[in-house]
């Protein structure tokens, strides 16, 4: 079955849909790692300093913002691992309706405060994203919610696109953009939007090792489940990806590669020290994957940026990490 895909206009649309809620976030240079030559940089995107902390409100927003007065008024409902659900949460209480969050019992208790901060009902169900999704779709049949999907979605998908607007109106010269695959609304939109512009651009995407679900499915030719998932990136242990994100990803993706928990570390410890920023595992898979020099990713061949996609991490965890790496 073929889908359609996300066309550019869609995304320039939901970039003026979103101004309320999403911020410009800024991109910053830093030197580029283990760079010999001292004019290499390299940019990071920093959607970790949105209102919730992650990319995700821009989704999120973009299709909360299109629902009827009516669906608004009956509530809406999602499944996530954390930061769609606090973004769907927080899109929810700024237009004025009631949400319910259905979260995996390991959910980081940072992300389940973080959306019931925000008014949401949080609701616990299994570990993997199959569970919560089962859970959160008898949930919206019994008291009418509408569901605002993670990333299977075209209005998803554009409003994560407009990460990718910001980056070239910011960096017109880029010439590689890495971007965090989980279940792959962002690299979907963001690859979409790069692709749709300046097809030169090339779009690197970075999953988990132990989680790499869109690479098995592109090699596979189909989406695929996989049988299971281990990584400190909770935000990125879909075990499947979208029929939809799968279609955008395979046309407009350039390379999929794969970091470890171990790089993973290192690239959150490095982000801390030369960047002074705080970032999530799964908002560090890029950094770790210019770090390694994967996908092809060269400063020689113009700009790179990374989009650090999100930093809600566990102060524990955190200090953890920035000590081990």
């Amino acid at each position: 079955m073929t889908h359609t895909l996300v066309s550019l206009k869609e995304i320039e649309a939901a970039a003026v849909r979103i101004r309320p809620a999403a911020r410009m976030t800024p991109l910053i240079e830093v030197p580029y790692p283990g760079a010999t030559a001292t004019d290499a940089t390299l940019f990071l995107k920093c959607e970790n300093f949105q209102p919730m902390g992650a990319f995700k409100i821009r989704g999120a927003y973009n299709m909360a913002a299109q629902l009827s007065p009516e669906d608004l008024g009956r509530g809406v409902i999602t499944y996530s691992s954390g930061n769609h659900g606090q973004a769907v949460a927080l899109a929810a209480r700024e237009l004025g309706a009631k949400a319910v969050i259905v979260m995996p019992t390991t959910a980081p208790p940072v992300k389940v405060e973080g959306a019931r901060s925000y008014g949401a009902e949080v609701i616990f169900a299994g570990t993997t994203s199959l569970d919560r999704k089962a859970r959160a779709e008898e949930i919206a049949e019994q008291r009418g919610l509408t569901m605002i999907p993670p990333f299977d979605h075209p209005m998803i998908i554009a409003g994560q696109g407009t990460v990718a607007l910001e980056i070239i109106e910011q960096c017109p010269t880029v010439a590689t953009v890495v971007v965090e695959v989980g279940g792959g609304g962002l690299s979907s939109g963001v690859s979409a939007a790069i692709k749709q512009r300046n097809p030169k651009i090339r779009v690197v995407g970075v999953e988990p090792e132990g989680a790499a679900k869109m690479k098995r499915s592109l090699e596979a030719g189909k989406p695929v489940t996989l049988d299971r998932v281990a990584s400190i990136a909770d935000g990125l242990m879909t075990v499947r990806p979208g029929d939809l994100t799968f279609e955008h990803v395979r046309e407009f993706v350039d390379e999929i590669v794969t970091v470890t928990d171990a790089q993973m570390i290192g690239a959150i410890a490095w982000l801390y020290r030369r960047a002074r920023i705080v970032v999530e595992p799964s908002g560090s898979v890029t950094t770790a994957a210019v770090m390694l020099g994967l996908g092809g990713i060269d400063p020689s061949r113009g700009p790179v940026v990374a989009i650090v996609s999100g930093g809600n991490v566990e102060a524990q965890k955190y200090a953890e990490y920035i000590t081990a790496g």
